[in-house]
């Protein structure tokens, strides 16, 4: 399960450090917005709750590529992911299967 809180918790057993099963933490939140490129680059670190062990550096990138909006993710923790979709309200390319 995807909590609100961004983590992927199915992939979490533990802290590696204290071996501590509590809710992760996310810190260190940086985003960057480049307006003349329509693309958000955004890096934070998933930590533990109990020592501050580093768990995972997440980040993602959100940009327009001609008509569509591209979605990337890469985190040890919650996986990598991408996604594109069209901005029109139909997608000239047909629906996805």
């Amino acid at each position: 399960m995807c909590l609100d809180t961004g983590s992927y918790m199915m992939n979490f057993a533990g802290c590696a450090q204290c071996q501590a099963c509590e809710p992760i933490k996310i810190v260190n939140v940086q985003r960057t917005e480049d307006e003349n490129n329509d693309e958000e680059f955004v890096t934070f670190q998933h930590v533990c709750h109990e020592c501050e062990h580093v768990i995972a550096n997440h980040e993602y990138t959100f940009r327009v590529v001609d008509e569509y909006q591209v979605y990337q993710m890469y985190c040890a923790l919650c996986g990598h992911a991408e996604d594109e979709r069209s901005i029109m309200p139909c997608d000239p390319r047909g629906p996805k299967d």
